[in-house]
């Protein structure tokens, strides 16, 4: 008998996806986010064909599209700026779709949001899982504001630092990679029609994509900088200065920030929960059980297939148990190895010249596997 009711515990692009699929299923959904508002936020985001796939999916494509921008090449540049290859990039979700759209992350957030809403799931902001306790056909929760509630199925959906992993007995942590990122929103330049990447500057590399009719997202991958520095309102002077030496568009970018952008900075890390992701009948899913560095562009794209497909398993006609078995089957040798060629590609961006290091053939081979079902 398939699960009919459901919480969701984490309201960002997985929990949301999982969410409008599960409602779409005709299960019982209700979503728990610990921010008390609960909209979109952050910066650009690269939407792979796989990615617009599962949105279509689940019926909001459409409505991100209208703002994206869709693109089907990448262009890797010289540091200052001179072309060095012009790349096509495969359609992982099928050759109806495009193979890229750049999009705002507040956008694409804004329209999960709303679908969300508009399919009936209960949205309960401010609070989150204290407490959970099972049984053999059910799981009680007891919620942080001493509220209680008893599920068939409980989904984590709570992000790289989930506190959920851990209190279900998960010990998996995420990592430092080695690697940080500076990202900012700037007005799009006329010429920007698809993200492109700056190689042999004075950083790991540069690079930017259109993601609005009027802005786009620029990065500047970096060695980790003083811990102090993370967050959302880094120093717009030490982007300049890490930044300098890149010229063409990226160059360009960067010298007409105004002085009041926003510079958000991090860390890059990563985890895999190498093993079942549930235990009984509560499981972690997206950031929750794995999340990569971003050198594939493809950490939205495996949340939102665990998502979608989770949705079709639990919704189906087989027990609860062997959904999840068969879930798992499916999902971990994939992302596992998104994840292995993501580290592989941040560990030749910090160590230039390895032997045997060829970047284009694992991007290309790791692309070209996704385009199968997921």
């Amino acid at each position: 008998m398939p699960v009919q009711k459901v919480l969701v515990v984490g309201g960002g692009i997985t929990g949301s996806v999982l969410c409008l699929a599960l409602a779409q299923r005709g299960a019982e959904v209700e979503l728990v986010e610990i921010s008390p508002q609960w909209f979109g936020v952050g910066h650009g985001i690269t939407l792979q064909g796989n990615a617009l796939k599962a949105l279509r999916s689940v019926g909001v494509l459409e409505r991100v599209l209208a703002r994206a921008v869709p693109f089907d090449v990448m262009r890797l540049r010289r540091a200052d700026g001179g072309l060095i290859t012009e790349l096509d990039t495969p359609h992982t979700g099928g050759p109806d779709l495009p193979s890229t759209a750049g999009a705002l992350r507040s956008d694409l957030q804004n329209a999960l949001c709303d679908a969300v809403h508009a399919h009936g799931v209960t949205v309960r902001l401010g609070l989150s899982v204290d407490r959970l306790d099972q049984s053999a056909d059910h799981v009680d929760a007891t919620f942080t504001d001493g509220s209680t509630g008893r599920y068939d199925l409980v989904v984590a959906a709570d992000g790289i630092n989930s506190r959920m992993r851990e209190l279900i007995g998960i010990d998996a942590k995420p990592r430092p990679v080695g690697m940080s990122i500076f990202r900012v929103v700037a007005d799009r330049p006329a010429e920007m029609d698809c993200a492109e990447v700056y190689y042999g500057g004075p950083r790991f590399k540069a690079g930017y994509s259109p993601i609005s009719p009027g802005q786009c997202y620029a990065y500047l991958l970096d060695e980790n900088l003083d811990a102090s520095l993370v967050g959302p309102r880094a120093p717009l002077d030490l982007l300049r200065e890490r930044g300098a030496g890149y010229g063409g568009t990226w160059g360009a970018i960067l010298d007409a920030l105004p002085d009041d952008t926003a510079v958000d900075y991090r860390w890059i890390e990563a985890v895999l929960v190498d093993e079942p992701w549930y235990r009984g009948r509560v499981m972690v899913v997206g950031d929750a059980a794995h999340a990569c560095p971003p050198l594939i562009a493809q950490g939205a794209a495996m949340c939102m297939e665990d998502a979608v497909l989770l949705a079709e398993l639990v919704r189906g006609d087989e027990p609860v148990e062997q959904a999840l078995e068969d879930f798992m089957s499916r999902r971990l040798p994939r992302v596992r190895m998104v994840l292995e060629n993501s580290l592989r590609l941040a560990e030749w961006e910090i160590h230039p010249g390895t032997p045997g290091a060829d970047p284009a053939r694992i991007m290309s081979e790791t692309l070209d596997s996704l385009t199968a079902a997921a």
